[in-house]
């Protein structure tokens, strides 16, 4: 006599535990034993994940500058003097917490754009027009993925080091590398392209331009050339065609392109701390690790964990108030129907 199945067993316990959980009259049945793993691999996470963040925000609202001598994930007091202190004076460099964000703002906004302008045009006609070498250009454009950042951060900083303004006296500016001032005449240096925020956005505008122009390629493939044979043969011409049509049905590809583009970027702290050295051009990314010290005793925790804190809240609020967008961007196809 064949045993039992567990969900037909006498065992009320076996039979309690087989039950079914999924909710469906079809397809898999998912048990409650199983159920029950998943919801604990699935608290795991959710712990794993939670116990950084807590602790930080535990951290930023205490009054106490020293790390608590316990572990703590719920905060026993709330204190807002390390924000205060962060957004009077973040630093002991003379550099105001404004200053800090509108970099920020600069190298994550104006850098997103600009990639994202120059990946567009660029993923189009990779997708719509056939040309020598188009297959080699691809190739090189996905090469860089392949090598780590700060593999090319080294001959970035070489370039624009080369770029310089010169003041060579008597009124006269010499333009590296184009001019030079007089033989035996040195210069005084007023700007340096590599120590600028320009540079450090042209930069990373080169290291943001593979991913998205591949990412941007891949989407435009997807919408139906018929639309633009459709629109020539209403008189269109190839801009009118790239802007009023190709333009509006990639708009969701183009948020989320921009949105990966402004994380990183938002974030960005290699590059800017290689080529930077005025206070005046640091970001909030850079202010974060100068806020650590020289030593572990002398580091501010509750003004650290507040800037932390600062720092990462804009991406998570927009993340989580575009989430479904991005999500449909990364699913829709170029027509619906």
């Amino acid at each position: 006599m064949n045993a039992d199945t567990p969900r037909t067993s006498k065992n009320p316990i076996i039979r309690f535990l087989n039950m079914n959980t999924s909710g469906q009259t079809s397809g898999r049945d998912l048990p409650l034993w199983r159920q029950l793993l998943l919801q604990l691999f699935s608290l795991f996470v959710l712990f794993s994940v939670m116990f950084p963040i807590m602790y930080i925000l535990t951290l930023s609202f205490s009054s106490k500058t020293t790390r608590p001598s316990s572990l703590e994930l719920l905060p026993k007091e709330i204190s807002f003097v390390a924000y205060k202190q962060v957004l009077d004076h973040p630093t002991g460099n003379p550099v105001s917490f404004t200053e800090l964000l509108r970099n920020s703002v600069f190298l994550s906004v104006g850098v997103g754009l600009a990639a994202l302008f120059v990946a567009v045009t660029a993923a189009y006609a990779f997708s719509r027009f056939n040309f020598k070498a188009r297959e080699v250009l691809m190739v090189l454009v996905f090469i860089p993925l392949l090598m780590p950042g700060v593999g090319l951060a080294t001959p970035l900083y070489l370039l624009l080091n080369n770029f310089k303004v010169l003041d060579c006296g008597k009124d006269v500016m010499a333009i590296m590398p184009i001019f030079a001032c007089d033989e035996g005449i040195k210069g005084k240096l007023i700007f340096n392209l590599r120590d600028s925020l320009l540079g450090v956005g042209i930069a990373i505008t080169a290291g943001a331009l593979p991913f998205a122009i591949w990412n941007l390629k891949g989407y435009l493939d997807t919408i139906p050339k018929e639309l633009e044979e459709a629109a020539a043969i209403d008189g269109a011409d190839n801009n009118q065609t790239f802007w009023k049509i190709i333009l509006p049905l990639a708009a969701p590809q183009l948020a989320v392109t921009f949105f990966i583009g402004f994380i990183g970027n938002w974030q960005e702290f290699v590059t800017s701390w290689l080529f930077l050295s005025q206070p005046k051009d640091y970001t909030l990314a850079m202010t974060l690790y100068n806020m650590t010290g020289q030593y572990a005793s002398s580091i501010p925790w509750n003004r650290f964990a507040a800037m932390a804190v600062i720092v990462a809240l804009p991406v998570a609020v927009v993340y989580i108030a575009l989430q479904k967008q991005i999500v449909g961007g990364l699913t829709t196809g170029g027509v619906k129907g």
